[in-house]
């Protein structure tokens, strides 16, 4: 159970369900309270329609006995001022809610003995009552309409009525209240149809719902269960190479499937890369070993021979490239550089101090944020890497351009080919003519360089020299520009 809800497709079935199935109660409530409201408006409008009748054959004299109270049945009763019943319908075996439970009509007295009886306690009541009633003139159907509801039993059958009272004052026989009813058999009846239809209708309705809903999602969901497997198949193969299928639907799941694509082909080329890293770092550091090994070798047997220099070139070099490849290492893993402030002119100057035919030139106090330990190296294997290829000397500036340090390395050599200017800048990459020397390093240092120079937020391109040969540019963002961008 578990298991199934804790499926997509299941739990936006079962929320579908229960919100239609909330929406149909609610609606179904609503339309059963309006629908009785209406019916119970209608059976007191014919209530009141009867009343009516009944109280204006009173207004204008009719006898008790020519009254119609047996018009379509239903029940009638005509009481006094006294709450004595003087008239009701022939067929009238029980009835309730009047306020009168009687059923066969009653002698009264006649008006003029009434009055005469007790005129002066007759006019207090009538004062009393005048105040709580409605004040009628003689042959006047009153105005204000009392709704109750009830039962009646007429010629042996009992139903429900709604009853409407109206006051009528008559000429001779003074206030009459007449109560007639209308039945409710029509409202029970079409409230009880509509709820037995509601009752078999929503179950319906809300199947046919979750039925809906489980194939839509099933749909819907199939090319996300295409990617689910094909990544499990990924994991399970490593190969890299494959992707998941998109569909053509142009939406969230097809959109998915594109980045997940994206990803992986991100991840095959960020593991093709590792992979060359490695086995260039293997080739880089299988030489040098080999050739200290040899050296040693041979000392060992003929120590005249040792080449001491040659051992401690091969050390020198091993440990530089060693140095590279945990700096590399440290980039890869996204190290964070430091955020002191570094006069870039006096690092360019440091970094060239030694260095025959090399001259610094740049404005003072030429700030920028960073590690100093890594901009030193960029400016040393720029340095590096111009003294390789210069024929006779290298210039290195140092100046602002707005919020950006800018550095520029020229040397004077033949310049780097446009197809080569991105190449160069990867790892262990080494055009003919560097491999031609001897000295020609690993081929990681301009990569070290640009690595370094993103990582601080700047850019290193290389360009012709105006006078010839190349020009190395590394810009970075001033101190205070990149604190504020930091911030």
């Amino acid at each position: 159970m578990s298991r199934l809800f804790g499926s997509v497709r299941a739990r936006a079935t079962l929320a579908a369900t229960l919100v239609v199935a909330v929406a149909l109660v609610a609606a179904g409530t609503a339309v059963l309270l309006s629908l009785r409201s209406n019916l119970l408006g209608e059976a007191g409008t014919q209530a009141e329609r009867s009343a009516r009748q009944v109280a204006t054959e009173l207004a204008v004299g009719t006898a008790y006995a020519d009254l119609s109270l047996d018009v379509d049945d239903r029940p009638v009763q005509v009481v006094d001022e006294d709450g004595a019943l003087v008239a009701a319908s022939e067929d009238l075996e029980r009835i309730s809610g009047t306020g009168v439970d009687a059923v066969k009509p009653q002698p009264s007295a006649s008006p003029s003995a009434a009055d005469g009886a007790d005129d002066g306690a007759d006019d207090d009541a009538d004062d009393e009552e005048d105040e709580a009633r409605e004040i009628l003139d003689p042959g006047e159907v009153g105005g204000r309409i009392t709704v109750s509801d009830g039962s009646a039993t007429i010629d042996g059958d009992t139903e429900d009525y709604r009853f409407a009272a109206v006051p009528v004052k008559t000429d001779d026989r003074g206030t009459l209240t007449v109560y007639a009813g209308a039945p409710l058999s029509a409202e029970h009846g079409a409230v009880n149809t509509a709820l037995t239809v509601m009752l078999i209708g929503f179950p319906l309705l809300l199947a046919v719902v979750a039925w809906v809903t489980w194939l839509v999602t099933r749909r819907a969901l199939r090319p996300v269960e295409g990617i689910r497997r094909e990544m499990a198949a990924i994991t399970a193969s490593e190969d890299l190479a494959r992707r998941v299928p998109v569909p053509g639907t142009h939406d969230e799941v097809a959109r998915l499937a594109t980045t997940t694509n994206e990803t992986l082909a991100a991840l095959e080329a960020s593991v093709e890369r590792q992979r060359g890293f490695v086995a260039d770092a293997s080739h880089e550091l299988r030489s040098p070993i080999a050739s200290l090994r040899t050296q040693l070798e041979v000392a060992a047997a003929h120590p005249e021979l040792l080449d001491l220099e040659g051992a401690v070139a091969d050390t020198v070099r091993l440990q530089r490239l060693a140095a590279d490849l945990l700096l590399l290492a440290r980039l890869d893993a996204g190290e964070r550089p430091a955020d002191a402030r570094i006069d870039l002119a006096a690092l360019a100057r440091e970094a060239a101090e030694g260095r025959a035919g090399v001259s610094v030139r740049g404005e003072d106090a030429v700030r920028v944020a960073g590690s100093r330990g890594q901009l030193g190296r960029v400016l040393a294997n720029l340095l590096d890497n111009a003294q390789r290829h210069a024929r006779s000397a290298v210039r290195v500036s140092v100046r602002r351009d707005g919020d950006t340090a800018v550095v520029a390395v020229v040397d004077d050599g033949e310049g780097v080919p446009a197809a080569d200017r991105e190449r160069i800048f990867e790892r262990f990459v080494r055009l003919d003519a560097a491999r031609s020397r001897d000295d020609g390093g690993a081929g990681l240092g301009l990569a070290i360089a640009r690595d370094v120079a993103v990582r601080h937020g700047g850019t290193l391109t290389v360009h012709d020299a105006p006078a010839g040969g190349a020009l190395f540019e590394l810009r970075l963002p001033g101190a205070r520009a990149r604190t504020a961008r930091d911030g």
